[in-house]
């Protein structure tokens, strides 16, 4: 691995990081501490794009060829409780997805390439933020990050709990599903709970909604299609002895394709209005995709796969692995620049395998020097001097 002579800085800075984890936006202390060392390993550094988002510049050689590799900054609002030395200092937040680690995994590939790099071209180091709210890269890309900068292609990874330590994963065509957030409002009549019979109850109604929501998946779709509807939040402005009038329903779909994203609109869109129609009441529904599809080049896909190959080993790699139900907006980046999302295991067992955006969730330290000596690879690959 062309970075094992990192490993304990590489966890000093992980580490570091988690100890001061910030939400979308709000990255100062990974912002500031990311390009800070980016300059020290002798590489030019814009700020201040997407807020707190950096991108990094190493160019060795005469060629016009380039790459991105990408990597996410933002914490989550949960409390952490592990009880490690390096928990986070930071009362309701945590780097509860790794994004830690993606960082980390970056850096220690700029520093390799700055000081031993083997290729001819152009390195993008882009640190983004607001993953999870999804408008980090699209604020990005809307402040100019394709069009000041002349990238050729983009890459993106993500560690997978309960997938085996250091393996890898990607496949061509979708890897992780859209993104669709959606608000069910029914205006019916309030009135005293004694007297149901003068009320238009959206308890009542909007539980037939929600009932009627989980046919869509096991009803509505081929069974080979995968789609996930999921009914999160039910609000009325009902009280103990009164009926509610006003009820708003609000919840998330997935799906790892167009056709499946409009079946399960237009199938929420005729059940609602069935059930409304029969109880006499009015409704709206809002259907939006904040996240598309994050769909892999085939060609970038299989220089992802090449370059995990070499490093790893075919028994270590699947270059055909099962999409995941998460949403990614990596995607919006690999919609305007050929791209490709790849996978390493980040273990399952103990903190490494709990699921992401757990509490006692960890970025396994034994990925730093495998995540980044990737990046070196896959770099020197598509840049071969």
């Amino acid at each position: 691995m062309k970075t094992k002579g990192l490993h304990n800085q590489l966890v000093e800075w992980r580490h570091d990081l988690h100890m001061n984890p910030q939400t979308s936006f709000e990255e100062e202390y990974a912002s500031n501490k990311v390009a800070n060392l980016l300059k020290d390993f002798g590489i030019d550094v814009h700020q201040g794009i997407a807020k707190t988002g950096v991108v990094g510049v190493l160019k060795k050689g005469s060629s016009n060829k380039s790459i991105g590799i990408r990597a996410d900054m933002d914490a989550l609002p949960i409390k952490e409780i592990n009880t490690f030395s390096y928990k986070s200092t930071i009362d309701n937040r945590m780097h509860a997805c790794g994004h830690d680690g993606h960082m980390t995994m970056l850096l220690g590939a700029a520093k390799y390439l700055a000081e031993h790099g083997n290729f001819d071209g152009t390195i993008y180091f882009i640190f983004q933020p607001d993953e999870e709210n999804t408008f980090g890269a699209k604020t990005m890309i809307e402040e100019g990050l394709f069009t000041k900068f002349s990238i050729d292609e983009v890459y993106g990874m993500h560690n997978i709990p309960g997938m085996e330590t250091g393996t890898f994963g990607t496949r061509k065509g979708g890897i992780t599903t859209s993104e669709n957030l959606f608000e069910i409002s029914i205006e019916g009549k309030g009135g005293h709970a004694a007297l149901p019979h003068m009320s238009k109850d959206t308890i009542t109604i909007g539980s037939q909604i929600i009932i009627a929501l989980q046919t869509i998946v096991s009803r509505k779709l081929d069974p080979v299609e995968a789609g996930v509807v999921s009914v999160t939040e039910f609000i009325t402005d009902g009280k103990k002895n009164v009926l509610p009038g006003n009820g708003l329903i609000k919840g998330d779909a997935r799906a790892f394709s167009e056709k499946t994203n409009t079946i399960i609109e237009q199938s929420m869109r005729q059940l609602v209005k069935g059930i409304c129609d029969a109880h006499g009441v009015s409704y709206e529904v809002k259907y939006e995709t904040t996240c598309p599809m994050t769909f892999n080049q085939p060609e970038q896909a299989k220089s992802a796969t090449k370059a995990a190959i070499s490093l790893l080993g075919p028994d270590k790699c699947n270059s055909d692995i099962e999409p995941r139900s998460f949403s990614e907006d990596f995607s919006i980046m690999s919609k305007s620049t050929p791209g490709c999302f790849v996978l390493m295991g980040n273990g399952i067992s103990g903190s490494h395998g709990r699921p992401l955006h757990s509490a006692d969730y960890d970025f396994n330290d034994e990925l730093l020097v495998k995540g980044s000596s990737y990046w070196v690879e896959l770099a020197e690959q598509q840049l071969k001097s």
